[in-house]
């Protein structure tokens, strides 16, 4: 009855999908802050149409919380559904093959900014609650909760979560914001890494100088920080700064010989990607790297003059912002401050060294032995007709960790994206595949967490 109801509707779906697609909602770029309050109007209004109640925009320091809920009864269990409406940057645009926030529909693939991280995937919870609303099959009660800076740190989250306890009381929060290994393999998201996020800025002399007046008489910013940077890893691709691996928590061999049984194809991986040969830690497989061992990674690096034609400076300044993936036992916090320390210390005297702390994540797992785990487990078992596989992602949710520590629940990440939907990078896209078995799948975690719940 519900997977007709999705058959027959799923053309809006997807329209609704696209139109939301176009709204280019960049919480980073305050250019774009008409258009972030325009998609959370959107939401909002989608969740009244698809039959949610109390629905409102709740004001935080920064864009708004878009929070709806349907109760059906008390004593029932009460799931509480985790999104955002906001968008990564589109730059570059010239890699587009299409307009970034000009949706289109090829191989069967959605194209947008925010086709699957995150508006495909949420909007597939907005879609799923509305068919069991049509069909009287909401078995539970839930609330919404969408947010519009996840992708800058989710700054205001907590406090919001922290002043709205009780408003916010629940059993198990649902979050669709993570992949899985394939359309034929799928998988539920079981850990997540943290994240440090930090900018540097190198300075040297006091204004931008001509480069053969003073070139080899005074440090060069820009040659300097590459210097640093190149100095963060050894030989081995292990990370230099003392004291980064001590709390690092290493799985047993028989652990990782458990991990390895997902299916990876590495030639298939190393031609996705147009490489000639992966690249990580020694001693770990490219699964392993990308999951359970921690990272440093330059994210943007600027300076000096980047235009047209030639102009021989040595920059004043020179830049570069840096992330670190987090694995269980590291704190964000922690790891912060060895950064700082370690990437002051080995700056020559000829510079100076400012570190600006950004936002930051701790890592989690979630247990596979849970109620809501089993009942996704189902979930995704009746509608993929496989058993999902547990696997630990490389991203950072940093939320997670925030839910479990002030709301004391624990979260099922039921992701339905895959690897090749360029989430972050240009060209990125989320099959009609999967935005329509998520909206099937949706609706059998309800059901089956509903039942498990009260046997158990």
């Amino acid at each position: 009855m519900l997977k007709n109801y999705i058959s027959e509707n799923k053309d809006r779906f997807v329209n609704e999908l696209m139109d939301m697609l176009r709204i280019p909602s960049v919480s980073a770029d305050p250019k774009f802050k008409a258009d972030v309050l325009r998609t959370a109007e959107f939401v909002k209004q989608k969740l009244e149409d698809a039959g949610a109640e109390n629905v409102e925009l709740c004001e935080t320091a920064g864009y708004p919380i878009v929070y709806g809920e349907k109760i059906v009864d008390p004593a029932l269990p009460t799931v509480l559904v985790y999104g955002h409406y906001d968008v990564q940057p589109a730059d570059p645009y010239e890699l587009w093959h299409s307009p970034p926030f000009e949706p289109v529909i090829k191989n069967e693939k959605i194209y947008a900014r925010g086709a699957c991280d995150d508006k495909g995937q949420m909007y597939m919870h907005v879609k799923a609650f509305e068919t069991m609303m049509q069909h009287n099959a909401l078995p539970c009660n839930v609330k919404f909760m969408i947010e519009g800076e996840e992708e800058v740190g989710s700054s205001n989250l907590g406090t919001f979560v922290k002043n709205n306890l009780d408003r916010l009381r629940a059993d198990v929060i649902l979050i669709s914001d993570t992949g899985m290994l394939g359309n034929d393999t799928p998988s539920i998201t079981s850990g997540l890494r943290g994240m440090s996020y930090v900018e540097v800025e190198i300075t040297g002399p006091n204004r931008d100088l001509h480069s053969g007046s003073y070139g080899g008489a005074v440090a060069n910013p820009i040659n300097i920080l590459c210097q640093m940077i190149a100095s963060l890893h050894d030989e081995n691709n292990h990370i230099t700064i003392p004291g980064f691996y001590d709390n690092v928590e290493e799985l047993s061999e028989e652990e990782r010989q458990e991990m390895g049984r997902a299916p990876f194809d590495l030639d298939k991986y190393k031609q996705s990607l147009a490489l000639s040969d992966v690249h990580g830690e020694k001693g770990y497989t490219t699964r392993e790297r990308v999951s359970i061992r921690p990272t440093l990674d330059v994210n943007g690096i600027w300076g000096g003059y980047t235009g047209d034609g030639a102009k021989t400076v040595i920059a004043s300044k020179a830049y570069a912002k840096i992330s670190m993936r987090l694995v269980p036992n590291q704190s964000s916090e922690e790891i912060t401050e060895k950064f700082t320390k370690h990437f002051m210390s080995i700056a020559p005297p000829s510079v100076q060294v400012l570190v600006k702390p950004h936002h930051g994540g701790e890592p989690v797992v979630t247990p596979t032995n849970s109620v809501a785990y089993q009942a996704a487990s189902r979930a995704y078992e009746e509608a993929f007709g496989i058993k999902p596989v547990p696997v630990r992602s490389g991203g950072s949710i940093p939320i997670v960790a925030m839910f479990k520590s002030v709301l004391g629940i624990d979260s099922v990440l039921m992701g339905f994206g895959l690897d090749t939907d360029a989430i972050h990078s240009p060209n990125e896209s989320f099959g009609l595949f999967n935005f329509l078995k998520g909206i099937e799948t949706i609706p059998l975690f309800y059901q089956y967490y509903t039942e498990m719940s009260k046997s158990n």
